[in-house]
């Protein structure tokens, strides 16, 4: 199915298709209970009853019932006002793509085919030099020790065009179990709600033949020692939840998904939540098959390889002087 005008397609909307391309009657109805609704507390590491996403800010003083939310790690601060000033300027100097749902993207990374499962380099050389220092900071978070990044992704969204993005789990096939975002300009939510459908969507069922990074005390085991149970097995909720979560995705923050939230929750982010202008910037890893050792390290060796530079990108576009600002 082609894409229309904006970028969107199928029951892909936005703010644009919705009013001059007639998708308003394309566009996915989201049933969403406000009842059930908890906000996650990055100080406390529990969610709580509620939907407004300002909740946290109450910590310690909450109130009603808390339940165990595991699998979010979130770090206030993670980068200074400065430093989101310099990075948004330096990302506004790069080609934005159009995307689905009012989005814009910058994709940094090999090319991939997930429904056949096949990945090449391409023209994948590595990542733009102005972000280096942001990788270069992950080695401070003991969750993210060794961490390589294989793919590289700004994501903007602009509430005059309705961004957002329906409920999904990144493919399991090829991007491993840590999920990396740095949230700029201004604060957001990611709403999570239990996925039950077939293990062959998202091919989730690739999970099974992996063992967890992270283990349930949060430390990390990179020689995959826990190998008696499965990734799935590992992260399964104790119980069924009837709850949605509603994580902060806070101002110049950085949240890691893992575990079960990775695996056994959908994530979103819903229109409504969209109030200014956000840039968030995404990492993935390989899954282990294509690691060290692992039964496709060849084709992984080669990307990683390449994901370990970084180039100018005044240099790279210095001939679009429609986005190069001098």
């Amino acid at each position: 199915m082609k894409p229309r005008p904006c970028g969107c397609k199928g029951c892909r909307t936005c703010l644009i298709c919705e009013k001059f391309y007639g998708a308003e009657n394309l566009k996915l109805s989201l049933k969403l209970d406000k009842n059930k609704g908890y906000v996650y507390c990055p100080f406390c590491n529990k969610a709580w009853p509620g939907w407004e996403i300002d909740a946290y800010k109450q910590h310690p003083n909450h109130s009603g019932k808390p339940i165990n939310y595991p699998g979010i790690y979130i770090k206030p601060d993670f980068i200074t006002a400065s430093e989101e000033e310099e990075l948004i300027k330096c990302i506004d100097q790069v080609p934005w793509d159009i995307s689905q749902s009012g989005r814009r993207k910058q994709n940094f990374g090999p090319k991939t085919n997930f429904k056949k499962k096949k990945i090449v380099p391409g023209n994948f050389e590595g990542f733009p030099e102005f972000s280096k220092f942001l990788q270069d900071r992950f080695k401070s978070i003991d969750l993210l020790r060794d961490y390589q990044v294989i793919e590289q992704c700004s994501l903007e969204y602009d509430p005059s065009k309705g961004a957002s993005i329906d409920p999904h789990i990144d493919d399991c096939w090829i991007w491993g179990e840590r999920i990396v975002t740095i949230n700029c300009l201004s604060d957001s939510v990611l709403t999570m709600t239990i996925f039950k459908g077939e293990t062959k969507k998202y091919n989730l069922y690739c999970a099974d033949e992996y063992y967890p990074v992270v283990q349930q005390d949060g430390s990390i085991d990179l020689e995959f020692i826990n190998k008696d149970k499965t990734m799935l097995e590992i992260c399964k909720p104790n119980e069924e939840i009837d709850a949605i979560i509603r994580i902060p995705l806070i101002r110049r923050s950085i949240i890691v998904m893992y575990g079960e939230s990775r695996y056994h929750w959908e994530h979103c982010i819903l229109r409504e939540d969209i109030t200014s202008r956000r840039v968030c910037i995404a990492y993935r890893e390989f899954t282990p098959p294509y690691l060290t050792n692992g039964l496709h390290h060849e084709i992984g060796n080669e990307i990683t390889t390449r994901a370990k530079k970084f180039w100018d990108h005044r240099s790279k576009y210095k001939n679009k002087d429609e986005v190069i600002d001098t």
